[in-house]
């Protein structure tokens, strides 16, 4: 068009735009915001709106700001366009500020930017913003809409406001399937899966299609989401039995559920379902499906799927690459760094939290250091807490505990929790009492109610005998009132998903378990088998320490397992805590007795147990 001396006009600018945002195409969006510098048209309120909703769609937020400040009078489709921009990058507090200097303008919001400022609230959980959005909304007359009505709904739900919810619901005129989906999907995130079952037959009997596709979709990612991955399975199976077929959405949902709960032989028959329907091409599709497959313990098949995508994007890399970290295959995951870059797709600052787990599992700690080093000098990705917390994982696996505190003293953000207890269970393994404390300390002050920081503690005393401070430490537990996470287990057989807890007595073939856990406890002691009960925090007779040992979730798991499947077949559990080293010496014990390859996907890693050895090499 230029080329045949023809001006575009304002109106060209922005389809073009429009283009450049519905296809991503950033690099191409710069070009013609540069055209509309040179034409001196950049000021313009019209073309600004685009070119900041273009860069949000992008993902550079920062462009898209510059943009906004240069605008001299931007109308409330500038500020709309700023605040959702903010939203959609997860920028939820900045959108919340800039709605304050929004009114400070005196700038009249619209449906639309009620919309964006609810969307924010419910991603920073800021209830009391929210109210006070609503409020504003009742008084400018936005409270019939049922979009605004639906942000509100979902703003609540999400803030753990679920009486907010239901007043807002029951108050609206109109509804439509997303408002229930919001309702449904709120009742899931509070641990009301009952309630959400209630309201999606209720949604139906108001004839509203509970055969929508959307519906059943929000359903399946609300308990995966709170971590009701099995329920999630069966709602899928229910889905495809009313004769609704599942969209890619649907499908990322069941993958992450099959790896919840690690139901390989589950994810194996819905990939099959996804190439039949010819979600194969999707990426994120495929993305997940090398997730679910690396996190059921499957390398082999997330490497297939991940050697046939025609095409792969930052996360299909980082996604193999987290596959590689789970499984200790930590030199692999730097050959495979080395391989992305060479191919030129720029690495995330996850991609590094990827590498630099790996590096910590397998205890490559210079090369865990240069990558650090690398991830803000040559890739100017900035250093954050996640990265840190990587770095104090690996110097304290690796013994290095001095110097382990030292970064976390040295960070320049302030270090969550969870950085701390990195540290305190690096003093576990090490015997570190001194440090322990120091480091208990600054958990308990932060969060007097986290169990965690109680139990680790009692174990380190417990590890070197000294009863008296044990239960010094699980007095101050119960009396803050922090519960103990209970140990949980799961395990499929023949399609189907068994959860274990410590000494179950639930499960309907336990009198078999335990009969399998007998004769495997002989077994092991003719072996060689000494149980490690130096953890065990019950002031008992050492037999009593050993029947607790016993009964762990993962054993009974493991002991169901050998009995309801086929000799040599390999078994594979998830445990939702760290293996202890009893547990752990156990199945390198029975993996050599029965002649199985048993995989246990614990909170940090996997372990691959092969006659009678651990693919962690005891380093975990």
């Amino acid at each position: 068009m230029q080329r045949e001396g023809v001006r575009p006009n304002k109106f060209t600018f922005v389809q073009v735009i429009k283009a450049c945002a519905g296809l991503g195409r950033l690099e191409d969006g710069r070009l013609v915001h540069e055209q509309l510098i040179q034409s001196g048209c950049e000021s313009n309120v019209f073309l600004g709106n685009s070119l900041i909703d273009m860069y949000a769609k992008c993902g550079s937020i920062e462009d898209a700001s510059r943009v906004f400040y240069k605008i001299p009078s931007p109308d409330v489709v500038t500020w709309t366009s700023m605040i959702l921009g903010y939203v959609k990058c997860g920028q939820g507090q900045k959108a919340l500020e800039l709605f304050q200097q929004m009114q400070q303008e005196s700038v009249q919001p619209n449906s639309i930017t009620f919309v964006g400022v609810l969307n924010a609230c419910a991603s920073v959980v800021a209830l009391e913003e929210g109210r006070r959005v609503h409020q504003q909304i009742i008084e400018c007359g936005w409270d019939s809409n049922v979009f605004v009505g639906n942000s509100l709904v979902d703003m609540y739900a999400k803030c753990g406001s679920i009486e907010d919810a239901w007043r807002v619901f029951n108050k609206m005129s109109s509804r439509d399937v997303v408002t229930w989906n919001a309702m449904i999907l709120g009742h899931v995130q509070c641990g009301q899966g009952q309630k959400a079952l209630e309201l999606f037959r209720q949604m139906q009997q108001e004839q509203l299609s509970s055969r929508d596709v959307v519906t059943w979709t929000t359903m399946i990612l609300g308990h995966v989401q709170s971590g009701q991955g099995q329920k999630a399975l069966e709602l899928f199976r229910q889905m495809q039995q009313e004769g609704v077929q599942p969209d890619s959405v649907t499908f990322v949902g069941v993958l992450n559920a099959c790896a919840s709960v690690v139901a390989l032989e589950e994810g194996r028959s819905v990939h099959q379902q996804i190439v039949e329907h010819g979600w194969d091409s999707d990426i994120f599709v495929m993305n997940s499906l090398i997730d679910m497959y690396a996190k059921c313990g499957s390398m082999e098949d997330a490497w297939r799927v991940f050697r046939k995508m025609p095409s792969r994007d930052v996360v299909t890399w980082t996604v193999i690459l987290g596959g590689c970290a789970m499984h200790g295959h930590g030199k692999e995951a730097l050959k495979l760094f080395e391989q992305m870059c060479k191919e030129g797709v720029q690495p995330d600052d996850v991609t590094f939290v990827c590498l630099l787990s790996a590096c910590s599992h397998a205890g490559l700690v210079d090369e865990g250091m240069r990558c650090f080093v690398s991830m803000s000098t040559v890739y100017g990705i900035p250093t954050q807490l996640e990265h840190y917390t990587c770095m104090v994982d690996l110097l304290g696996r690796a013994g290095h505990l001095q110097k382990a505190e030292n970064m976390v003293m040295a960070m320049p953000c302030k270090p969550h929790v969870a950085t701390w207890m990195t540290l305190l269970g690096a003093c576990r393994i090490h015997g570190n009492v001194e440090m322990a404390e120091r480091v208990a300390k600054r958990i308990l002050d932060m969060e007097p109610e986290n169990a965690a920081g109680y139990v680790l503690l009692s174990n380190i005393y417990a590890a070197v005998g000294n009863r008296h401070l044990c239960e010094k430490v699980e007095h101050q537990r119960k009396e803050k009132g922090a519960k103990n996470q209970p140990g949980r287990t799961w395990i499929e057989v023949n399609n189907e998903v068994h959860t274990f807890v410590v000494d179950d007595q639930d499960h309907p073939q336990m009198i078999k378990i335990r009969a399998e856990l007998k004769r495997l406890s002989l077994l092991m002691h003719n072996a060689g088998y000494v149980p490690c009960t130096k953890f065990v925090l019950h002031d008992v007779e050492e037999e009593h320490k050993v029947f607790h040992l016993c009964h762990h979730s993962e054993k009974l798991a493991i002991s169901f397992g050998l009995i309801n499947t086929a000799p040599g077949t390999p078994l594979r559990i998830r445990k939702n805590l760290r293996v202890c080293e009893d547990c752990h010496t156990s199945t390198k014990f029975i993996s050599k007795i029965v002649g199985r390859t048993i995989m246990v996907r614990d909170a940090n890693r996997f372990h691959r147990f092969e006659d009678g050895v651990c693919s962690c090499m005891d380093y975990w």
